[in-house]
């Protein structure tokens, strides 16, 4: 759900007072932004995927199914966190989507879209 126009300014507001207020905390909070916090994710999933292949293979050499199928699960989820996590990650140069960006096109809901697209095609059959 998007914030509305006052709470933006809200929001707006009190990260100014942070920069007015203390600058290097507001700074240390801003880090270097969604691309490393992305970056860190998926190397994350990629140790955690090393480590599913090592219960995987554990499981499989003692032969305990349940820590097999447990690797595997390990596996799984943690390619998928990687795969989203490599997808969401904005490209060089490229802003993440902020406030700004979210005004300029605002989101419809998915019942507006059906909506929208039922008006269409009556007035497609209308003519």
């Amino acid at each position: 759900m998007p914030l509305s126009e006052h709470e933006q300014r809200m929001l707006e507001q009190m990260e100014r007072a942070l920069y007015a207020e203390d600058p290097k905390f507001a700074s240390a909070l801003e880090g270097s932004g969604l691309r490393t916090y992305t970056r860190r994710r998926v190397y994350q999933a990629v140790a955690g995927f090393l480590v599913g292949i090592a219960l995987l293979m554990a499981g499989v050499v003692a032969q305990l199914i349940l820590v097999s199928v447990v690797g595997f699960l390990v596996m799984l989820g943690c390619a998928v966190l990687a795969v989203t996590g490599w997808r969401k990650a904005p490209k060089p140069g490229e802003q993440p989507a902020g406030p700004a960006r979210r005004q300029a096109r605002p989101k419809r809901s998915m019942m507006d879209r059906i909506e929208q697209r039922w008006q269409r095609r009556r007035d497609e059959q209308g003519h």
